[in-house]
């Protein structure tokens, strides 16, 4: 563990945990995440980002200067299905848009408590069908998010594989798969998780799901099955309190065939991706999921 990371998950567990054992209203994590998205969020150099216009719903395409056309990576946020935002994950996409040489397009899908389930998995759905629509093959769109967003990227692929719409491959951070809160690592990494705060999860999980069934594979796709999966990335750290949201998936995707990779990292926080540029474990990180993209879409090594 690198000293820098030794350092994050100190201060995360000093500032970050306290502060979302507390947060209880959605607006406030909406803003403060901004906040700190715009104050201590570093872009990488020689990218832009650009809002569009994704099924409606506003978002930015984020690219570098070597990006290659007619390739994409649709990327979901984080937030817990409450807050985020593709502007709080601004930083982190235009890394993985230089490092891949690939565009990133992050939609901003509808927010719970106002807008539970389905909203978020149909703006998702959408904003796929749009980007085919403008001209991208489902074989040129590589899927990713992560915490929520990864979950929500993986029930719109397990949506996908079933309509036989075969995107080119996932990658999904630290992901959010299993909403009724069965998972052994809420317990077991309650005190080893630097960051997360295990009882607030179904407070959180109900803001989503709205009296929804949790078991619901629409919701928690470790439920879900994936007829023709493509390629999928699973990236979590031993300390995360949904590590096993991630173990468990790829065991059911192993299972089935599926062609997929589990990265499990000893240290990190959840999302460490997310400070690339304070951590080199985050580079490493995004640098196996730019790679794994270009993979997924048939294109060679990075210059």
């Amino acid at each position: 563990m690198s000293l820098q990371l030794t350092l994050l998950n100190a201060a995360l567990r000093l500032t970050t945990k306290p502060y979302l054992r507390k947060v209880s209203e959605p607006e406030k994590l909406r803003n403060d995440m901004e906040r700190w998205a715009r104050y201590g969020a570093r872009s990488a150099p020689c990218t832009v980002a650009v809002p569009m216009s994704l099924a409606g719903r506003p978002a930015l395409s984020i690219r570098s200067g070597k990006t290659i056309p007619d390739k994409v990576i649709l990327h979901f946020h984080g937030g817990a299905f409450i807050a985020g935002s593709p502007n709080t994950h601004k930083a982190m996409l235009s890394r993985l848009a230089r490092l891949a040489q690939v565009e990133v397009i992050a939609p901003a899908y509808r927010l719970a408590p106002e807008h539970p389930y389905p909203a978020a998995l149909n703006d998702a759905e959408a904003a796929f069908e749009d980007l085919v629509a403008k001209g991208y093959a489902a074989e040129n769109i590589v899927l990713s998010g992560d915490s929520a967003g990864a979950g929500l990227a993986l029930s719109l692929l397990a949506r996908l594989c079933k309509a036989g719409h075969r995107p080119a491959g996932i990658i999904a951070f630290s992901p959010w798969t299993d909403l009724t809160g069965a998972s052994p690592s809420l317990v077991l990494l309650e005190d080893r998780d630097p960051m997360l705060a295990a009882e607030r999860m179904e407070e959180v999980a109900q803001y989503y799901l709205n009296g929804h069934r949790a078991d619901d594979p629409a919701v928690s796709p470790l439920y879900a099955s994936y007829p023709n999966c493509p390629p999928v990335l699973l990236q979590t750290s031993e300390r995360d309190i949904l590590r096993d949201d991630a173990m468990f998936l790829e065991h059911k995707l192993r299972d089935a065939g599926v062609d997929v990779t589990l990265q499990l990292w000893p240290d990190a926080p959840h999302v460490w991706q997310m400070f690339d540029g304070w951590v080199p474990e985050a580079r490493a990180a995004l640098r196996d999921a730019a790679d794994f993209a270009r993979k997924c879409l048939s294109l060679s090594a990075r210059n």
